[in-house]
């Protein structure tokens, strides 16, 4: 694999920005649409609809939906932890504040940064280990397992995070000839069995009013864009400083949750998510500091 060209990772972190903004939005309005209809049905609405929108932008490019790709194991089990990590952290997003859901997935990209090694044979070296070590710490003091204030439900949001950055690295795997448009395609589609699980053990579905349609439809729209955009910065540049741009979402959500839903996250909360993000910031920058030509240090490495 040749080096990212640095307008590539520019690109990357852009696209990667944007993603955030547009996925903190889009949790709110499955955060307040889950207040009247079952998450499941958003999800499956939104799956078709998005399903066909990217259909269709796919087909405008001269490309076809569906291939002999799909069989590869790369976009399956990036399908299959679209479909864990999105049931996971839409049920946290019903049951726990957005703020609070939104601080335990900062750890994706350390998360990523585990996998990577693991799977696309990055280096990193004991400092960046450390870091990771930190920002998993982080977690846990949001979590808070054992203690009187631990919500069990919290760990939706967890379990979600780890499937999410699996989806992230089957990304990374998936063949460089396949279009990004088709993967979006295949992402969103995933939405439906998705929502058909959930419903599967709801209620099942109920009829919706204008302002749940209304919520569905901004679901949708930015879910498009911010799919799009993830999917994107995650086939461009590199992987180890595209990924901490995640971090973002959390400011976007912060000021949602506050001005939109009333939330006030708690000390340990801000604290577990400042110490996870600073693990993360810190990793970057010694991937950034590693891989410059003029670093004397990445040359002893």
């Amino acid at each position: 694999m040749t080096d990212p060209h640095p307008k590539d990772n520019l690109r990357g972190i852009a696209l990667m920005i944007a993603a955030m903004a547009g996925f903190a939005l889009t949790d709110s309005f499955v955060k307040a649409a889950s207040r009247d209809i079952p998450i499941g049905q958003i999800l499956a609405i939104s799956g078709v609809i998005g399903g066909l929108v990217f259909a269709m932008m796919t087909r405008a490019q001269g490309h076809a939906v569906f291939s002999r790709e799909i069989l590869t194991w790369p976009v399956i089990l990036r399908n299959g932890s679209e479909i864990l990590g999105t049931i996971c952290y839409v049920k946290a997003l019903s049951l726990i504040d957005l703020s609070t859901a939104s601080a335990i997935l900062q750890a994706t990209p350390l998360a990523v940064t585990f996998g990577a090694v693991l799977l696309l044979g990055e280096r990193v070296h004991w400092r960046r280990w450390s870091a990771i070590a930190i920002g998993f710490a982080g977690v846990l003091i949001i979590l808070r397992p054992g203690a009187s204030s631990f919500d069990p439900d919290t760990l939706w949001a967890f379990f979600g995070m780890l499937a999410l950055a699996m989806r992230d690295l089957a990304t990374r795997l998936v063949p460089s000839s396949m279009p990004t448009l088709r993967i979006s395609t295949y992402g969103m589609t995933m939405l439906l069995p998705a929502g058909l699980i959930m419903l599967a053990f709801d209620q099942g579905p109920r009829a919706m009013n204008l302002l749940n349609w209304f919520q569905t439809f901004g679901f949708v729209g930015l879910g498009i864009t911010g799919y799009w955009a993830i999917t994107a910065a995650m086939r461009v540049g590199d992987i180890s400083i595209v990924a901490p741009f995640r971090y973002s979402r959390i400011l976007f959500a912060l000021l949602v949750g506050i001005t939109v839903f009333g939330e006030r996250p708690d000390f340990w909360t801000i604290f577990g998510a400042t110490l996870t993000i600073a693990a993360g910031i810190y990793s970057f920058m010694r991937q950034r500091r590693a891989a410059s030509p003029l670093s004397s240090e990445a040359q002893a490495q």
